[in-house]
């Protein structure tokens, strides 16, 4: 099994002259003759920081450690026996320390920051199903019925950049609470609006403080579940958690709004955050602030900008058509100053996204996936609700009920393939994964107004859900794994290609489709044009595919 040395560039230099073997407070012991092996049971200390030095001991007590340790991270405090170990570490940004003990806590932790992070992400979808009920209680017009599911992929899509950068400066404890806190309070204020104006704009804080939180969570995970076994499982759920999220949202939304109304598809996250909250505060170590004059401000304003214009412009490309004068106007002033963002980071001295993380050309294919997976599955998940609503008449909670099996295919994929996580080179899990998202797609010509579900549309969810399940959980591995003091950025460079990918995968595929129907609008026609845009869709995921496996074999970086 292949070992992930930490980046060098996020340890910092030890101090020069001899180090202390053992903790001026206890006696130096003699260390037994035998070294258990990492992740033993019982016998083991240790002291690890964010891709940096680590420090540990031998023997049935606590460990020691000289050094110095800053970054936020989880503490593990059990003890056993009584003699003593001695070790050095060094490490800086987000890390765990162990002393001897299970691990336990640390899984709490991740169980704390996942719960935050399903929330957030089933957000974004949690209102698809609700908008019917909401449009005639709050007065929302036609065109801007899309604007409270909108707004949050704006804000969300927008500040991942600056969120990932924000996470080292404020330190990630402090991203992670205030990012939960944030949108608790945005949650109650939308469930309570009475007016589109309160509600839209309660949707935006939900993006904003969700793109706060989401690159602390990738970083915590990227630094803290080093051992290869851990990671591998750390991610599989994480992995699990953002690509089942969009269904989960569905579910959640169709079933409180059949059964409680839609406000409470927004209230139900207060709890929710509360109970992360209280779970953050009690497994995650508080770090200090990092140099706040190293924020590029120039390109926090660019990139931001750039990122709402492009999501803007394929949002309003699925909404009001590609001929709406806004659409191609949007996409050019996003593609305009996203350039203009790279020339910035070119010459900033301290990039808010530096350049070098897409040399590694693991790290690009991981992106580019994660891109195509999402367009392909947000095209699909797009005909299959209307083929759900629209042809069969169903309501929205048996809609959102319908979407169960892609989640539950998802869970399925993470539990085998995070054997091969560490096991295997990336893209060897990162092609099957597309081909799997695009072989769903070629079934979507197959179905019609009375397709049966469990022969024609339950398959084409356990595809979407298995491809899902092998690109996401290894992409968010390989993105974080020696980003250094990166990591945050890199992992939310991940979902930023999610949004857009999901953004395009509505629109793209939509025009096309229409396209396709020639202005049939019966149920037939508008299924059959899905149909040729699905086909044409899984050829762009096997366009991918082709390009991931000549990436990779070209080389590990870019020169």
């Amino acid at each position: 099994m292949p070992l992930h040395p930490a980046d060098p560039a996020s340890t910092p230099d030890l101090p020069s002259g001899p180090v202390p073997t053992h903790h001026p407070s206890v006696p130096p012991m003699t260390p037994p003759a035998s070294i258990p092996t990492p992740g033993a049971d019982a016998g083991t200390g240790a002291r690890s920081a964010a891709g940096g030095g680590t420090g540990t001991s031998t023997g049935r007590g606590p460990a020691t450690g000289a050094g110095t340790h800053a970054g936020a991270g989880i503490r593990i405090g059990t003890r056993i026996g009584t003699s003593a170990g001695a070790g050095t570490g060094t490490g800086a940004g987000t890390g765990v320390r162990t002393g001897g003990d299970l691990g336990a806590r640390r899984w709490w932790a991740l169980v704390a920051v996942a719960v935050g992070q399903l929330m957030i992400a089933a957000d974004a979808t949690v209102l698809h199903i609700a908008l019917p009920s909401i449009q005639p209680d709050l007065g929302l017009g036609d065109g801007t019925r899309h604007w409270p599911i909108t707004a949050f992929a704006l804000a969300y899509a927008g500040l991942l950049l600056l969120g990932g950068r924000l996470s080292p400066i404020l330190g990630r404890r402090t991203c992670l609470l205030v990012g939960l806190g944030g949108f608790t309070a945005a949650s109650l204020l939308a469930g309570l609006a009475r007016d589109p104006g309160t509600l839209i704009a309660a949707r935006g804080l939900q993006g904003a403080f969700g793109a706060l939180y989401t690159p602390s969570v990738l970083a915590l995970l990227g630094t803290t579940f080093t051992v290869p076994v851990d990671r591998a499982r750390a991610f599989g759920i994480y992995g699990t958690i953002m690509g089942s999220s969009s269904a989960v949202g569905m579910v959640l939304g169709g079933t409180l709004t059949a059964w409680a109304g839609w406000r409470w598809s927004l209230l139900a996250a207060v709890p929710i955050a509360l109970i992360a909250i209280a779970g953050v505060l009690l497994t995650v170590r508080a770090d200090a602030p990092g140099d706040r004059r190293r924020l590029d401000v120039p390109g926090a304003l660019l990139g931001t900008a750039g990122l709402i214009a492009l999501v803007h412009g394929c949002g309003r490309a699925g909404t009001a058509g590609w001929d709406d004068p806004l659409t191609p106007l949007s996409l050019v002033l996003g593609i305009t100053l996203l350039a203009a963002f790279v020339r910035v980071q070119r010459r900033s001295s301290h990039p808010l996204l530096p350049l070098r993380l897409f040399a590694d050309r693991a790290r690009l294919v991981s992106y580019l996936s994660v891109f195509a997976m999402a367009l392909g599955t947000f095209a699909g998940f797009f005909l299959l609700t209307f083929a759900l609503q629209d042809a069969r008449g169903l309501d929205p909670l048996r809609t959102g009920l319908a979407f169960l099996p892609y989640p539950l295919a998802m869970i399925i994929g993470v539990r085998y393939l995070r054997r091969l996580l560490e096991r295997v080179p990336p893209h060897r899990l990162l092609i099957p994964g597309l081909l799997l998202t695009g072989a769903g797609l070629a079934l979507l010509p197959a179905l019609g107004p009375d397709s049966p579900y469990p022969t024609h549309i339950l398959p084409i969810f356990a595809l979407f859900g298995l491809g899902g399940a092998a690109v996401l959980v290894t992409a968010n591995s390989t993105a974080t794994r020696n980003a250094g003091p990166d990591t945050a950025v890199a992992g939310a460079l991940v979902m930023i290609s999610m949004q857009v990918g999901s953004a395009l995968g509505v629109a793209g595929p939509g025009a096309l489709a229409a396209a396709a129907a020639a202005g049939d609008d019966s149920v037939t026609g508008v299924m059959h044009g899905y149909g040729i845009a699905g086909v044409a869709t899984a050829g762009v995921l096997v366009a991918t595919a082709l390009l991931v496996f000549g990436l990779s074999r070209s080389g590990r970086r870019f020169t």
